[in-house]
């Protein structure tokens, strides 16, 4: 079962004519604009789609999206950091995985990143075969993808709080702007800010 909001944002989709004929960009536009309008989500209902949650991050995550809980080791000399990161790993580590948190970027910027890694989708079938073929040296390379460097995070597996939902393909654009982030000892507006003067 797909998390209760991505159902809503889908209905409200074909309600307004958005079905699999239409363009895909903009079909995604659409989603993202629906769901930058969302007021609130409740993130403890979205963690408890059974059906889509996984216990660890492996080598078959790498390039899906994934939602979950999470407090930094650090947190008390970190200037902030987001509890519910939403994350594409990028990179296995030995304590835990490298990703990229997109709640690091302002709407605006997000939006721009995931359309120049939408590039590196390895197929069109937006199911769960579907993922980016991103690294962090591709990431890295090309001056397209600039806007990442704020969104690299490496996350320990000892401090996940939660299992990982596992965002299906035809979710990536909702979830992109949904208001999901939560970031604390700083403002959401404060954290953009920082991230736009790192690019």
């Amino acid at each position: 079962m797909t998390a209760y909001i991505f159902q809503q944002l889908s209905e409200r989709g074909r309600a307004e004519g958005i079905n699999e004929t239409t363009k895909r960009r903009d079909a995604r536009r659409w989603f993202q604009n629906a769901a930058q309008k969302v007021q609130r989500v409740n993130k403890n209902l979205m963690l408890d789609d059974r059906e889509n949650l996984v216990n660890s991050i492996d080598a078959e995550s790498i390039g899906k999206m994934y939602m979950f809980s999470y407090l930094p080791k650090h947190k008390e000399t970190l200037p902030y950091y987001d509890m519910f990161p939403l994350v594409f790993p990028i990179d296995l580590k030995k304590d835990g995985f490298l990703g990229i948190n997109l709640h690091y970027l302002p709407p605006v910027l997000r939006a721009k990143l995931m359309n120049a890694i939408y590039q590196t989708i390895n197929n069109n079938a937006y199911n769960d075969t579907t993922k980016l073929k991103i690294s962090y040296s591709i990431l890295s390379n090309a001056s397209r993808y600039r806007y990442f460097s704020p969104c690299i995070k490496h996350y320990l597996g000892a401090y996940v709080q939660s299992s990982y939902l596992n965002i299906e393909p035809t979710n990536w654009d909702s979830a992109l702007m949904l208001p999901t982030e939560q970031f604390k000892k700083a403002t959401k507006e404060q954290v953009w800010k920082d991230s736009r003067g790192m690019i």
